[in-house]
């Protein structure tokens, strides 16, 4: 198989050198034939024994300390996705095996309250799902998500989440008693209105349309949506930027945000990959314009400036977001501030006063 072509349902299937791996292999034809058995991508779900689940960050352009994510890996096979190296780690590629090589943090409840219950734990809004969606595909069956809303609902503890999948409105019995405590924020990532082009750059999330759907069922129900139209790719996606934020006010999105595309570690050569294998006619183009936004690099890590980018064209980008945003009648780029007030483990005594 020519490893620029992913199979269908697949970001890629290519399985690029993991860069802690002290060796490496390349395949070469010796010029013996032999009948190979045709390559397959079934997904493989790895359980895992968590020590701990909340992760700590003191990174000022995220706008949250702490996050917990059930999985490692990500069946969306977003091409573009900022969690791929992470799969290094665990000595996997962060190519195919991101996607199809998962790991389950199968005692995450049993974690999640443990952590919360430590004496002196002081509470803030907890992001779930942040480095791998927390409603990808898997969750059907391993409820790993629902299991922590469910705990952080007992514990009246704030949680904010993100996600590309209709999924989460399983889980709408929750999220609406925690709405009604200003315990709960969500955002939808919506990339774009083609369905032709979810396919090939995020291929097993929720279409457009099943997006912007669930986003006005939640909305309708109280629990707080916003829209995240990221990453926004030059001459990808970057076009469809005011059409999204206005199908996403739409929607009952009160808030909404972007990211310009980032190209850490491997996802640079995975990335310029799929460029030649769907757009070859403008793949120079978009590189050119992604590394001018990034001090001529694939990558600029700084904070601040890795979300938004430098130069001109992240300049327009971002006037053209402030205009949409005044223009659709958002209330401003950020989520509602949710209560951390109402903390309380159960079993412990809550204050008088």
């Amino acid at each position: 198989m020519n490893p620029t072509s992913a199979p269908r349902g697949r970001g890629t299937a290519s399985k690029p050198h993991n860069r802690f791996a002290p060796t490496s292999s390349e395949a070469e034809d010796d010029g013996w034939y032999q009948e190979q058995t045709p390559l397959t991508f079934v997904t493989e779900v790895r359980h895992e024994r968590a020590k701990t689940v909340i992760s700590r960050n003191n990174s000022p352009d995220v706008g949250f300390d702490r996050s917990v994510n059930p999985y490692r890996g990500c069946e969306h096979g977003c091409i573009y996705c900022f969690a791929r190296p992470s799969h290094a780690y665990w000595d996997l590629s962060p190519g195919i095996d991101f996607e199809t090589k998962l790991i389950a943090k199968t005692n995450l409840a049993e974690r999640l309250e443990e952590q919360l219950s430590k004496p002196g734990y002081v509470p803030a809004p907890i992001a779930l799902g942040i480095n791998t969606d927390g409603y990808q595909p898997i969750e059907r069956e391993h409820q790993l998500t629902r299991q922590a809303l469910e705990i952080l609902l007992r514990y009246r503890h704030p949680v904010s989440i993100i996600t590309k999948s209709a999924l989460i409105l399983r889980d709408l019995d929750l999220l609406e008693e925690l709405a009604s405590r200003n315990l709960v924020s969500i955002a939808f990532s919506v990339t774009t209105l083609d369905d032709q082009l979810k396919r090939i750059m995020e291929p097993r999330t929720a279409a457009p349309k099943a997006r912007l759907r669930a986003m006005k069922t939640l909305h309708e129900h109280g629990v707080p949506v916003g829209l995240m139209a990221a990453p926004m790719i030059p001459m990808i996606n970057d076009m469809e930027l005011e059409r999204l934020l206005e199908a996403g006010r739409e929607a009952g999105a009160s808030s909404a945000g972007y990211v310009l595309l980032r190209l850490p570690l491997e996802i640079a050569g995975l990335f310029e990959e799929w460029l030649q294998t769907h757009f070859p006619d403008r793949a120079e183009h978009v590189m050119s314009l992604i590394r001018q936004s990034r001090g001529g690099q694939n990558y600029d890590s700084r904070f601040g400036a890795r979300m938004k980018g430098e130069g001109h064209f992240a300049e327009l980008l971002a006037q053209r977001f402030r205009l949409a945003r005044r223009r659709y009648g958002y209330d401003g780029s950020k989520r509602a501030v949710l209560d951390c007030s109402q903390f309380a483990p159960p079993g412990q005594q809550m204050g008088l006063f």
